[in-house]
């Protein structure tokens, strides 16, 4: 959730605003030419993509949280995990932007500890009613036990500055034995109400980027602080799985000093060698800016981040299979933030960004030969904000955006990673080094399950500024010898496709759709198909050959489906 702090500030102090989209290149397509293999698999493809989250965790059991929520259990398999901030903090349970409660923990008038779950619960029996899981972070600090409780909700709202978030709650535990008990009580709680197979499939962490100024107290008070919340969720449920530290960034020497002490230092807690340490997790981002009118995204940055947290995790002998999740990998660093600078979360430049950077994180992962189990996008939904405000979201006043039909075309690929290249596509360590400045990325990703191949293509540029469309050549090899035929389904998000906001600004930008406006936008919402492609394709020696236009900022998944 960081940013640099001289980029932040000057975003924070703009309004936002909503950009037409870029006018149609006067420039002729180029000529792409892209080549799948069917029958050839490099191994698994891993379902990264199926980790969320979100600062706020009321919101989850409000209306339009509950029906983005069903969206996200909706996506494929295996599990969607969720995360959250402030499962901990005190309070009624009021969200606002930046904050949440569930008053987990209090004490009475004589300091003894009072439990109460019925909000924590509610977030929880939202979630799995909805088939995902709890990413369960264990944080942030009870009023009634910091050091420093007063004051203890911020009041934060966009264009003030961020480090007023930064109150009562980011501070470390007068009492560690009293913390240790919260968390034993919690998980014991949670095994009795949703059984113990049940939460030994939940990730347990504690805290949220605790090198920056998520936490108030010192890296050996965290390091402690984390001991001991480890240690009351193990004595609760000992096949718990539990790891961290979700720092901002890779986290530098403060992750190597964290992965030392939880292989070979000495446990706060229980005394003995090392904290147990079942995946680790650390933040990545990317750094738009605005220049000449237009954002121009930072993937660089973003992918510069991974790279580096994925070697930190693989200088280890003890961590080199350990599972990683990045958890919370985004284009920028605050969901709540509004700006120019921002402008580019409800259209597609933020879909095509997600394509595109979703699978060089799996050729990053491939590189370092690490085991990446997943990249958790921390973007939900803002209740009751007007519309396509600005934030960082999946969807916008109960509206699907273009980027959450991006995770739809994901949760249909799966099986096997297959072999495919593209000729307009950027080179590995030419996106980590220099992003996408020069010619566009046009890349391609694909799948075998089965009877079924799926390839996924995107048009992806840094700058959103109009530009030529790609004329894409496909080929796709290795089919089945003797087949003659397979039926073709072609989903895309583009300015015209499956993008509620491309909609909303062509009915005028209403401030307060009717009932027939919003229809049109949730019909606009919905994961669309090329209303002009063929719904079969030939099939000759094993190799089937299509043409289609992609858009800049435009996404395409390709499915075909056989029988033998």
């Amino acid at each position: 959730m960081k940013l640099p702090h001289a980029f932040l500030l000057a975003a924070l102090a703009l309004p936002a605003i909503a950009q037409p989209p870029p006018t149609p290149s006067a420039e002729a397509a180029f000529s792409v030419s892209i080549s799948v293999d069917a029958a050839k698999p490099t191994g698994p493809l891993r379902p990264v993509w199926r980790f969320f989250g979100a600062d706020e965790p009321n919101y989850a059991t409000m209306k339009d949280g509950r029906k983005l929520l069903t969206e996200l259990g909706k996506l494929g398999k295996p599990q969607v995990y969720f995360r959250a901030h402030n499962l901990l903090s005190t309070g009624d349970g009021t969200p606002a932007l930046k904050w949440g409660s569930t008053n987990a923990y209090t004490e009475d008038a004589a300091g003894n500890p009072v439990y109460d779950w019925t909000i924590v619960d509610h977030i929880f029996d939202t979630y799995l009613a909805r088939g995902i899981k709890p990413y369960a972070q264990i944080g942030f600090m009870p009023k009634a036990l910091s050091t420093h409780p007063e004051p203890y909700q911020h009041e934060w709202r966009p264009g003030l500055p961020y480090n007023e978030i930064y109150t009562g709650w980011a501070y470390p535990p007068k009492d560690y034995k009293k913390w240790e008990e919260l968390c034993y009580q919690w998980v014991k709680h949670c095994v009795e109400r949703y059984g113990k197979a049940e939460v030994e499939s939940w990730y347990w962490e504690t805290w949220n980027e605790a090198n920056i100024g998520y936490w108030k107290g010192t890296p050996e008070e965290f390091r402690k602080t984390h001991d001991f919340a480890i240690a009351g969720v193990k004595r609760a449920l000992p096949t718990a799985r539990v790891g961290g530290p979700d720092s901002a960034g890779h986290g530098g020497e403060w992750m190597h000093d964290f992965i030392e002490h939880c292989l070979r230092g000495t446990n706060h807690a229980t005394g003995q060698k090392g904290t147990p340490l079942d995946f680790i997790a650390f933040h990545a981002k990317g750094q738009p800016t605005f220049v000449d009118g237009h954002i121009r995204m930072g993937i660089a940055n973003h992918l510069r981040v991974i790279d580096g947290g994925f070697q930190i995790v693989a200088s280890y002998p003890e961590t080199k299979n350990t599972p990683i999740i990045i958890g919370e990998s985004d284009p920028e660093g605050c969901a709540a933030c509004q700006g120019p600078s921002f402008s580019y979360r409800n259209g597609t430049v933020y879909s095509s960004y997600t394509a595109a950077s979703f699978a060089r994180k799996l050729d990053l992962a491939d590189k370092h030969g690490v085991n990446f189990e997943g990249a958790l996008t921390w973007a939900f939904t803002f209740e009751d904000q007007p519309y396509f405000a600005g934030f960082r979201q999946l969807a916008s006043s109960g509206l699907p955006l273009a980027v959450l039909n991006v995770f739809r075309m994901m949760g249909r690929m799966e099986g096997d990673r297959l072999a495919a290249t593209s000729s307009a596509q950027i080179p590995l360590d030419t996106i980590v080094k220099e992003g996408v400045r020069g010619a566009p990325d046009v890349g391609v990703i694909a799948a075998r399950s089965g009877h079924r191949t799926t390839i996924m293509v995107w048009h992806y540029h840094d700058d959103d500024v109009a530009g030529p469309a790609a004329e894409v050549a496909l080929a796709v090899d290795g089919l089945p010898a003797g087949l003659k035929s397979a039926q073709l389904s072609h989903h895309r998000v583009d300015e015209f496709h499956s993008n509620a906001y491309g909609e909303w600004k062509r009915l005028g930008s209403p401030l307060a759709p009717n009932r027939k406006q919003y229809d049109q936008l949730l019909a606009a919402s919905n994961l669309a198909t090329l209303a002009d492609a063929p719904a079969t394709v030939a099939v000759t020696g094993g190799k089937a050959e299509l043409k289609f236009t992609l858009p800049r900022q435009g996404v395409s998944l390709l499915t075909l489906d056989w029988s033998e």
